[in-house]
């Protein structure tokens, strides 16, 4: 038989003086020493309900993985920071919308003025004049650059000359203004804030979703990484309550004389080695509690150290094509979409950087109207007196206005050559540039999707093989114990090869546990990667 490889070197002698003695032992029919128990008849069922009962009392809160992926989702810091950038980006999106807003603008101003004259066609020797002005309009910018606005200006104008002849005068002009710039400012420069802002909401969209579908992946795998340490640290405590057996078995045998106090030292070493090795479980699964915990940010209930787990990892999982899958994470995969959409806004601002290094070149024109009214008063000159025919309120000039009474009009061009270009060509130059650094991010990040993809699908393809293997290896152990029970019974085996078996056995079912844990790990990274269009969880919900 096989010695385990913790057995220290040191007892591999002892062992076969140790069978020896037995088989006498039990030829002579001299019964077990006090205090010692008979090894336990091992069966496969027996040693899984072993390994259960231990998994049962180990101290800890009760989480399901559905629960835990509530807790993540709530609390996690990895979730909110992204739900923060999205928020940040969503901002900066309605920011760049609102250049495009319309806007309304409305201003007023009054005045006046005590001025002494020394003309006499002042009309008085101090000249008092008020004078109350008010505008009104609306503007807007198009993405295309075009500027265009609407406004209304008034002013009344009130004095004590006596040579006024509207007291008091209203003074109304209006005018529609448009201005197009034709190189730099057009089109794509116009808009260029917005465009960049908007795929840069887009990416923080998708990390917002990537920061999800990465927490379910690692909040299962921390899941399984307990049901793992929860095995392991079951396993370990078995095989340290054998290593005890095993003790009490060569101190009797001791005591009646059949094996030395070198027999009894080695098992000695042996059990401290299996305690060692307990307390590295131990601490093992409260390490892997510990990560639930950053996770979820929640601790286990009331005096509980740790989290126990409530769910076990399926055996099955569907295994697609490699191919598919890659083609899967290219089109879908969250992380290669925000690197896309940030490349998309660089390259934005790199076209407009293209019409910013060409010189200014606008053309703008107007339409407008002119309006006067007021209180006609005749005014004495000499021997003659003057009369206005014009005799009205603000309305009649306002009216004058829009109905273009008194038309006025513009038209123009206007072009700025910056000597040397150096500054919209510099910056055209250097947006270039990171337009193609980010290209090639966009390139690597596709690169390590599908290396991650594929390795993914490795060890999924792999771990239908690992399963078989450790099932198999648990059918070979199963054997192997009652193979041994009927040596023990017929004295030519020892008990502490039954003990050694039933670890053995135990230890199988530890690495099928691995190795189900390793798959179920595979398969929710694969999910990630695919941003949920392979998606294993739902296949085995729903039993097909």
């Amino acid at each position: 038989m096989r010695l385990d490889p913790c057995v220290p070197r040191a007892l591999t002698p002892c062992v076969f003086r140790l069978a020896i003695s037995l088989a006498a032992v039990a030829g002579m029919g001299i019964p077990p020493g006090p205090g010692f128990a008979a090894p336990p008849d091992f069966t496969e069922g027996d040693i899984d309900s072993l390994i259960q009962a231990t998994i049962a009392g180990i101290p800890g809160t009760s989480l399901s993985l559905e629960e835990a992926l509530g807790l993540g989702f709530e609390n996690a810091t990895s979730v909110r920071d992204a739900e923060s950038a999205l928020v940040a980006a969503r901002g900066e999106l309605r920011r760049e919308r609102g250049d495009f807003d319309p806007e309304i603008f409305v201003a007023a101003e009054r005045s006046g003025e005590d001025a002494p004259t020394a003309s006499a066609f002042s009309g008085a020797d101090v000249l008092e004049t008020e004078e109350t002005s008010a505008g009104a309009g609306a503007r807007i910018r198009l993405r295309t650059g075009t500027e265009i606005e609407a406004s209304v200006n008034t002013t009344k104008f009130t004095t004590n000359s006596t040579f006024a002849t509207l007291d008091p005068q209203y003074d109304t002009f209006g005018a529609l203004t448009v201005r197009q710039p034709l190189l730099s400012g057009f089109g794509p420069s116009a808009r260029a804030g917005l465009t960049a802002a908007e795929r840069r909401f887009q990416a923080a969209e998708a990390r917002y979703r990537d920061a999800l579908l990465a927490l379910e992946s690692d909040l299962e795998a921390a899941y399984w990484e307990i049901h793992a340490a929860e095995r392991d640290f079951a396993v370990q405590r078995l095989v340290r309550d054998r290593a005890a057996a095993f003790l009490d078995e060569v101190r009797t045998r001791a005591r009646a004389g059949l094996v030395g106090p070198n027999e009894v030292a080695s098992a000695r070493v042996f059990l401290a080695e299996q305690e060692l090795a307990l307390i590295d479980r131990e601490e093992a699964l409260d390490g892997t509690s510990d990560r639930m915990v950053s996770l979820i940010g929640v601790r286990p209930a009331g005096t509980s150290l740790r989290f126990r787990v409530k769910d076990t990892p399926p055996e099955g999982f569907p295994v697609p094509p490699v191919d598919e899958l890659v083609a899967a994470a290219v089109e879908h995969n969250q992380e290669v979409r925000a690197t896309r959409a940030e490349a998309a806004s660089v390259e934005a601002l790199a076209r407009a950087a293209r019409w910013d290094a060409l010189p200014e070149l606008d053309v703008f024109g107007s339409l407008g109207g002119r309006g006067l009214s007021g209180t006609g008063r005749d005014v004495v000159f000499g021997s003659d007196t003057l009369r206005t025919d014009i005799d009205g309120g603000f309305g009649d000039s306002f009216g004058q206005v829009t109905g273009r009474d008194f038309p006025t009009w513009s038209v123009g061009v206007s072009l700025v050559v910056p000597l040397g270009f150096r500054e919209g060509r510099g910056e055209r130059d250097r947006l270039r540039g990171e337009a193609g650094r980010a290209e090639e991010r966009v390139r690597a990040a596709v690169r390590l999707l599908e290396e991650a993809v594929r390795e993914a699908h490795r060890k999924l393809v792999h771990g239908s093989q690992r399963l078989q293997a450790s099932r198999e290896g648990m059918e070979a152990a199963q054997e192997q114990v009652r193979i041994g029970f009927i040596e023990y019974r017929n004295g030519r085996s020892t008990a502490f090869e039954l003990v050694r078996l039933g670890a053995d056995l135990a230890a199988s079912q530890k690495r099928y546990s691995e190795s189900l844990v390793r798959t179920a790990r595979a398969a929710a990274e694969l999910k990630r990667l695919t941003a949920g269009v392979y998606d294993a969880s739902a296949r085995n919900r729903n039993g097909s």
